[in-house]
């Protein structure tokens, strides 16, 4: 029998969410994770794998037994000539591109942090930019769960509703085991940032994700400055070019982490100063353009601590919200050290996804962790909802199932395979009941 750690403090990485499980239970295959649930549910206690504790919300928080996914890592199978590629539930998104690459693999996608585990990461709808290009859960085409009852079940592209709810399923039907990724042939990316009026990086965004592989933006509040990301796809082939790896590490590690973290850190003791802060690191971003592979353009390494609320709304929509945002902002006195995201998605057909149905427009806002509590968040999260807006099921939001259900056409649907996958409600906690309902 697998070993059990008892009242281990867990907490997640954003510092947003706190618990001490009953019981920690580390798993290395199926069959561990099955018996687990079926005791589990004989003695009326709950589950919830955890993979890095990379989400905001309180979607993996476990009082009663926490399932601990590392040991269940690496490659199960691969097909080259299909480029579909099973791995484990809790490989890290980080080890992916050494795994495929031998294979001459990629990921169609990224998002910018690869910290999280593929489970993790697809089960709470994690997104990269590109508005021809769904988030991580579209590239799912068959995975391996444990239900609610304890059976070991595999979902295949065959039964394309059961596999639309699982593939971004928040946990709430079962314990993911393997997952089945759809590759593509490896490339590299062209990346070309620069600095821009933010009037311009508004106004020009929905052309920019039009037509170019990759876009997005960030806009520092308390500024006039955004920073404009583009990526373009290119043969893996293609010859690195700019600032070498260790170059933009240093760049990264020097700026994006110990300079920005230190004006955080002011800022929180002093938020008067955030304002005249913010102008000097806008002053200080600067253009460069640099070839690599597509992992190492895609991910960016986050090392100053925040907490993030991001929303989903019709694309055509972006401008103007970023408007009313910018407006409030102005007004409200906020002290708003970190940059807002406004990123693009392509529509996708998962019940449960940000995008489902329609061509998406995401704005991601953060505050650093050490900031006082305001109503930062809740005002902009108003702005946000009434847009038709989706929250991101990984990060902070105030949004219950009457609300949800509002903003999901296939919510119902999703729930009626919650009923069948999780009749007693195993995988049930206080944040999944609240977004679902009981």
């Amino acid at each position: 029998m697998f070993p059990v750690t008892t009242t281990v403090p867990w907490t997640n990485w954003g510092r947003t969410q706190a618990v001490t499980p009953r019981e920690v239970v580390p798993v290395t295959d199926a069959d561990d994770v099955a018996a687990v649930v079926r005791r589990a549910r004989s003695e009326g206690a709950t589950v919830k794998a955890v993979g890095s504790g990379h989400s905001f919300s309180g979607l993996a928080v476990a009082r009663d037994i926490q399932i601990d996914t590392t040991a269940m890592s690496g490659i199960v199978h691969a097909d080259p000539a299909t480029r579909r590629v099973t791995v484990r539930a809790g490989t890290r998104l980080h080890d992916l591109p050494a795994l495929l690459e031998p294979l001459g693999l990629a990921m169609p996608n990224l998002g910018d942090i690869d910290a999280q585990s593929i489970s993790g990461a697809t089960s709470t709808g994690t997104h990269g930019t590109g508005r021809n290009f769904g988030g991580l859960a579209t590239q799912i085409v068959g995975l391996t769960l444990v239900t609610g009852t304890g059976e070991t079940v595999t979902v295949t592209d065959d039964d394309r509703a059961t596999l639309q709810a699982a593939a971004l399923g928040l946990g709430a039907l079962g314990i993911l085991t393997d997952i089945t990724l759809a590759c593509v042939p490896a490339f590299a990316l062209e990346a070309v940032e620069r600095p821009v009026h933010v009037d311009d990086a508004i106004g020009g965004f929905l052309d920019a994700v039009a037509t170019n592989d990759h876009h997005e933006f960030y806009w520092f509040p308390h500024t006039d400055v955004a920073l404009t990301k583009t990526n373009r796809r290119l043969p893996a082939d293609t010859p690195a070019e700019g600032p070498g790896k260790v170059r933009r590490y240093l760049d990264d590690q020097l700026l994006s982490n110990g300079v920005f973290g230190a004006m955080c850190s002011a800022g929180a003791r002093i938020p008067s100063l955030t304002p005249r802060l913010a102008r000097i690191a806008g002053g200080a971003l600067s253009a460069r353009r640099f070839v690599d592979a597509s992992h190492d353009v895609f991910v960016s390494d986050r090392r100053v601590r925040f907490r993030e609320m991001e929303y989903a709304i019709p694309l055509a929509e972006i401008p103007e919200a970023v408007a009313e945002i910018r407006h409030l902002i102005g007004t409200r006195g906020w002290k708003v050290s970190f940059p807002i995201e406004v990123r693009a998605a392509a529509a996708d057909e998962l019940m449960l996804s940000t995008a489902s149905g329609r061509t998406t427009g995401y704005i991601a806002v953060h505050r650093f962790h050490g900031d006082r509590p305001d109503d930062y968040f809740t005002e902009i999260e108003k702005v946000l909802f009434a847009r038709d807006g989706r929250p991101h099921w990984g990060k902070m939001h105030t949004r219950t199932a009457d609300d949800l259900r509002t903003v999901y056409p296939r919510f119902d649907e999703f729930l009626a395979v919650r009923d069948m996958f999780d009749p007693d409600r195993v995988f049930a906690n206080d944040h999944l009941t609240g977004v679902l309902g009981r």
